[in-house]
């Protein structure tokens, strides 16, 4: 008998097994665990299971302790076997739905993910999807490659999708806090699941299908997309009328009804704003249509790191990006994580490699990180390294970040968060949307 049936039988708490343990999958894991269930932890990367054994976290916002916790109640266990999945009264599949390199959905860790359990599949499981994909994935994806199994789906087995809606970094809302949204392909599928997740989180909201579920996860990030692409569009006109954006947003933002305050920057990034949104795109081109709105703000999205390196080269004028020492400050995607998919801080750092520019980061959260062919490595923020260099962006605002002391001994700043607002050094200083066009 397999180790992780001897591990799960004899036991009358519930067992889940959850596939994929990303910066979704491990949370939610973790999360079971305290809540009382016996957790399987699925996951193909042997590095990951290696340090989970030993009780140590490979996400930054997740301690070691809370894995060595979870791992002494004896109700974890971590493993790259599918098998384990025959233990489980529930299956959550938490793999990455990435783009492929023509910006099409790759559902490649899925389908492995479902052929995988529909190799093991037994009467009365509930398979529940969680990663982000366009509406009718669950039911034209998932659904088929469970039911080669031969088992009935809503009498056999129950097959749902409830959206993660897992926020890095964010310490008012964590996981167990954020409503979860739930959905099935039957009736009685959705009353399984609703029932699962009730028992973890304190508001279940469920939806009439997993088509609905899935769009509303993709109209939550499309509606940041926009906003931030329309305010990031707003900086550059800003910068032409000699505008401060900081400024007319905080106006704004009084108004207290009709307007939500989104903020500019390098770009946006991240797993879900800047790639969701484009599996709809795929959609409904099957349905000869198109959103404006994506198209529009993802064009927006992928030209702000080629404005930041062009108002560089206007700042530095006459001398030439080329040959000229710049350093980014931050490459994480959002403050105070070490997550840097998709971070407009790569893209802006290979822009100035073309330029000719010497591109150096520091990020407190990330040591090393891969840039095309090569990898990178985090330099120490100091003094000297300030002098030396022509200009510093400054493109993630981490929560530490020594803003007077780069001040005191840069010899330019450009600002691309406000983070120097109302501050002030020997440093030159520009701000995105500042009238710096």
């Amino acid at each position: 008998m397999m180790m992780e049936q001897q591990w799960a039988e004899g036991n009358d708490q519930k067992t889940v097994a959850i596939i994929g343990l990303g910066y979704v999958g491990l949370p939610l894991a973790l999360l079971f665990v305290k809540k009382g269930f016996r957790v399987l932890g699925i996951d193909l990367d042997a590095n990951k299971i290696e340090l989970l054994h030993k009780g140590k976290s490979y996400i930054h916002e997740i301690p070691d302790e809370s894995i060595q916790s979870a791992v002494k109640t004896q109700r974890f266990l971590a493993t790259s076997q599918h098998s384990a999945i025959q233990a489980a009264e529930a299956v959550i599949v938490c793999v990455p739905t990435p783009l492929t390199e023509y910006g099409t959905p790759d559902l490649s860790y899925l389908t492995e993910a479902a052929t995988q359990i529909g190799l093991r599949l037994k009467k009365g499981q509930l398979v529940v999807l969680e990663s982000s994909t366009y509406p009718g994935t669950t039911r034209e994806v998932l659904l088929p490659l469970l039911g080669k199994s031969g088992l009935k789906a809503g009498e056999d087995f129950h097959v749902a999708y409830s959206p993660e809606r897992v926020d890095p970094g964010n310490k008012r809302f964590p996981l167990e806090r954020i409503p979860k949204i739930v959905s099935g392909t039957t009736p009685r599928c959705l009353a399984k699941v609703k029932e699962l997740y009730s028992e973890i989180f304190p508001k279940v909201h469920p939806v009439s299908t997993t088509d609905a579920a899935e769009m509303a996860k993709i109209l939550e990030n499309a509606y940041r997309l926009v906003n931030i692409s329309f305010m990031n569009e707003m900086a550059m006109i800003c910068d032409r009328l000699n505008l401060d954006i900081w400024e007319v947003i905080d106006a704004a933002g009084t108004k207290p009804f009709g307007f939500t305050p989104f903020y500019p920057g390098p770009g946006i990034g991240g797993h879900c704003i800047p790639v969701d949104p484009s599996y709809l795109l795929w959609k409904v081109k099957q349905y000869d249509m198109n959103s404006e709105f994506i198209s529009m703000s993802n064009a927006i999205n992928h030209k702000m790191p080629l404005y930041v390196t062009q108002q560089l080269k206007n700042v530095l004028s006459p001398k030439s990006l080329s040959g000229s020492s710049i350093l980014v400050y931050g490459v994480a995607y959002k403050p105070d994580i070490a997550d840097y998919r998709e971070s407009a801080s790569i893209d802006l750092m290979k822009l100035l490699r073309l330029e000719g520019a010497k591109v150096y980061y520091h990020d407190p959260y990330i040591p090393k990180l891969s840039l095309g062919d090569g990898v990178m490595a985090s330099v120490k923020l100091d003094q000297q390294l300030l002098a030396n260099m022509d200009g510093v962006v400054i493109a993630t605002n981490h929560s530490g970040m020594p803003v007077e002391f780069m001040l005191e001994h840069a010899k330019l700043i450009y600002d691309t968060r406000n983070s120097t607002q109302g501050k002030s050094g020997k440093a030159k200083v520009l701000r995105l949307g500042v009238g710096n066009g």
